[in-house]
């Protein structure tokens, strides 16, 4: 399991320039940790004492039934149903997440090094205890467990959610809406559009700098009548040692 005392750094995407090109070409992928405590990811060992953690697979797959994918796409519908059920998370939004991630590619590295499928940053995937962020079951779980994280956050607001899904989640309690990035804006209307079929997140929408105002409440008068008897009242009566508070 990837240990957040371990330093993770922009090697990791050195290390798969090949292997996560997209292509038919495909290789066994290993892992070793060099001499100063970096975990390196690689598909060809060069002497290192490694570890094989994934074994490129031949066997035929079939086409996602979630959304319409391009060629080579392996069909990860079980990994997603099982996180699914686990996680209370609508199935087809953990697809359209995948696809807006990764595209389906469980190689795939990110320039700031998000890793697999569900673009896992190297201490989120340490967070969610995730061992092997590029083995597609570890991945979708722990994905998906971040996500439902984050909507326990947002008091389920998926807008929201999505949005520190892909910014942070203090970026989004910055602004207290989605971000002015437009990276993030455009990731949120990607994930909706593919989840719901449609728009349904309006990216023009300024975020909010304020909290919303309040709306006024009435007046409420004190009376004391004739007889002693203290009166609240919300109506302004005509009436002596009236006091508005």
């Amino acid at each position: 399991m990837l240990r957040s005392s371990m330093r993770i750094t922009a090697v990791i995407s050195a290390c798969f320039l090949v292997c996560c090109l997209t292509g038919t070409a495909m290789s066994d992928i290993y892992r070793y940790t060099d001499e100063s405590g970096v975990v390196c990811y690689t598909d060809a060992p060069f002497g290192k004492k490694t570890d094989l953690i994934l074994r490129e697979s031949h066997s035929d797959v079939k086409p996602s039934l979630a959304l319409k994918q391009p060629p080579g796409w392996t069909d990860y519908s079980h990994y997603v149903q099982k996180a699914a059920s686990k996680y209370d998370i609508d199935s087809a939004l953990i697809h359209a997440v995948i696809k807006t991630e990764s595209n389906g590619n469980h190689r795939a590295v990110s320039k700031k090094g998000a890793i697999g499928l569900m673009q896992l940053m190297p201490t989120t995937a340490s967070d969610m205890h995730v061992g092997n962020p590029f083995n597609p079951e570890e991945n979708i779980d722990g994905g998906t467990k971040y996500l439902r994280v984050m909507l326990e956050k947002f008091n389920g607001d998926l807008t929201l959610a999505l949005a520190a899904y892909n910014a942070g989640p203090k970026t989004v309690e910055k602004y207290r809406s989605v971000p002015p990035i437009s990276e993030t804006r455009d990731y949120v209307k990607r994930v909706y559009s593919l989840y719901k079929g449609r728009q349904s997140y309006d990216t023009s929408a300024a975020p909010r700098s304020e909290p919303p105002t309040q709306s006024k409440q009435p007046a409420i008068y004190r009376v004391t009548l004739e007889d002693g008897t203290v009166l609240f009242t919300n109506s302004a009566l005509s009436k002596p040692n009236k006091l508005r508070f």
